[in-house]
């Protein structure tokens, strides 16, 4: 809930997301319009010699709105208005409606290309959210960690302060034991050497606890004032757990199918597949077919004009247009880049697959070799228990 690394991870996603409305736009309509005036003055040399001034005023406008069609189908719409004002003629006012209909037949035709880098967008969604939680979990793993080397370091500090105790009791013991004549003066070198020794362990014991101390507080970074100088009381005691662990081959399963790292690569390999669509349909020739349908009304004032476009008169533009690179070179390393991006890719997963399992095996190995170290190490300790026991009753 509070650490600071967390809070910046979980913005990810979110920043992610807008590339898919960024792509999505492509497919938004697109308004246009605008608006020019013109004004002409000049002379004009008429029949038997007469000059004439002329002054002529026109006002051009222009409004569309378009849209293009995942299936490569761009839909346009548009109205304009032309009137021109002249001292030497009637005024002219011309009003057009006209619709206009492209479809790509060869590069750009089918969902499939269009949609492609809408879909890609949506993996890399997936993919930071795969990453998000990745790193929650690898956060969860440190913190429980830390907590645990928290613990051990401050066991460590009565450890190593039991130590120097017993340490610096034996010296008080050999300088007696010099001073009544039982042990050489030279002796009392070595026991002031092992107290020397303790209190170093001593000190690093505590630095150990205050940089853990510091880790901990970083990972959980709780609310409120004075952070650093925070007292953390520890809950949960260290116990050898109960449960047993199955066999690895179950777990090394649910790696395989659960670990963010392999998810997220498996998602750059369809990644690579849409990549493929795309630079494969970029190989064809850009051929497409376009018809456009007008209607025109013409009057001496604008609202007639616009009132004559219901007249017989149209007009209509159709036809195909064709481009083509000599060679094709760029589209065709594009798409063999993007064939062996994707080969990479599976490569590339089949290697993680690999090591996670070696990571599985590993971890299964370590744990097994812990709970077992646990045991042997208590039944050495209680060994060694009665080892002392005995050395001190002779030392007595």
């Amino acid at each position: 809930e509070s650490n600071r690394a967390l809070r910046v991870q979980r913005i990810e996603p979110l920043i992610t997301r807008t590339f898919e409305d960024e792509e999505q736009a492509v497919f938004d309509p697109a308004v246009t319009a605008g608006i020019a005036g013109s004004r002409e003055r000049g002379e004009q040399l008429g029949l038997g010699g007469k000059v004439s001034r002329e002054r002529t005023e026109e006002v051009l406008s222009t409004a569309a709105i378009s849209k293009f069609f995942s299936t490569g189908t761009t839909v346009g719409i548009d109205f304009s208005t032309d009137s021109t004002w002249s001292n030497l003629y009637s005024d002219q006012h011309q009003t057009r409606v006209g619709v206009t209909i492209t479809q790509a037949l060869l590069r750009g035709l089918g969902s499939d290309v269009n949609l492609a880098r809408v879909r890609q967008a949506a993996l890399d969604t997936r993919a930071s959210q795969y990453e998000l939680r990745g790193f929650t979990e690898s956060l969860v793993s440190s913190v429980e960690e830390t907590y645990w080397d928290y613990a051990l370091a401050r066991r460590q500090i009565e450890i190593v302060t039991e130590s120097l105790k017993i340490a610096e009791r034996q010296l008080k013991e050999t300088e007696i034991r010099i001073k009544v004549g039982k042990l050489p003066e030279i002796e009392l070198a070595a026991a002031q050497a092992e107290v020397a020794l303790r209190r170093e362990a001593l000190i690093e014991a505590r630095s150990t606890l205050e940089q853990t101390h510091l880790l901990l507080l970083r990972l959980l970074n709780p609310p409120g004032p004075n952070l650093w100088d925070r007292e953390i009381v520890l809950q949960d005691r260290p116990v050898i757990p109960d449960a047993r662990l199955a066999d690895v081959e179950s777990h090394v399963r649910v790696a395989l199918r659960m670990r963010p790292d392999l998810n997220q690569a498996r998602l750059q390999i369809q990644r690579g597949d849409l990549q493929i669509v795309q630079t494969k349909n970029g190989l064809l020739p850009k051929m497409d077919f376009f018809i456009t349908v007008g209607k025109t009304g013409y009057a001496d004032s604008f609202g007639d004009s616009v009132r004559d476009v219901d007249g017989k008169g149209y007009d209509v533009l159709a036809g195909v247009t064709f481009e083509y690179f000599l060679g094709n070179r760029a589209p065709e390393a594009r798409h063999h880049r993007a064939l062996l991006d994707r080969e990479q890719s599976v490569e590339a997963l089949d290697n993680l697959a690999q090591l996670v399992e070696v990571d599985v095996r590993a971890g299964f190995i370590e744990v097994n070799r812990a709970r077992e170290q646990v045991a042997a190490t208590a039944a050495t300790r209680k060994f060694s228990e009665e080892t002392v026991r005995a050395e001190t009753e002779k030392f007595r």
